[in-house]
């Protein structure tokens, strides 16, 4: 359990944060906090804190809430941990050259690679983007296996 970062475990949580979170890019880590790799990607998301916080906040949304699985399934949350990015409201998007760019899958490798990210959405944000490219280059991505159900 992170005891820097704020942990969601409530519907009416998320959809605050979501909706409160002005000017600045929202970083939602879908997870457990028991979960070895979540922990890692804990780690990098408090150590980053406060040198994004001009520009993000970051919240962890805990995944065994019963009352947030509404947002599990519509971010289709099936590995862990994943992360989710928002910026006044609207949901980051992020090619990173897997098929799916509306999270990110895994943990960063380190701190730096994290901040980059973030900045790369804040940009593209202040610019109207609703999509980025991930600044990171292909061996510093987390690479998974993307299952699709009933294909």
């Amino acid at each position: 359990m992170s005891y820097v970062l704020r942990t969601l475990r409530k519907k009416r949580e998320v959809d605050s944060i979501i909706r409160d979170t002005i000017d600045t890019v929202l970083v939602l880590r879908f997870g457990r906090a028991l979960d070895p790799i979540c922990l890692q990607l804990d780690d990098i998301l408090s150590k980053s804190e406060r040198e994004v916080s001009k520009f993000a906040t970051v919240a962890l949304v805990d995944i065994d809430s019963e009352d947030v699985q509404v947002y599990v399934k519509y971010f289709d949350i099936t590995l862990i941990p994943s992360t989710v990015f928002f910026f006044n409201a609207h949901h980051m998007k992020m090619d990173s050259g897997s098929a799916d760019h509306t999270k990110w899958v895994g943990t960063f490798l380190r701190k730096q690679d994290f901040i980059d990210v973030l900045e790369a959405i804040y940009r593209g944000a202040m610019k109207g983007k609703l999509i980025v490219s991930c600044p990171l280059p292909p061996q510093r991505i987390p690479k998974y296996q993307l299952l699709y159900k009933d294909v």
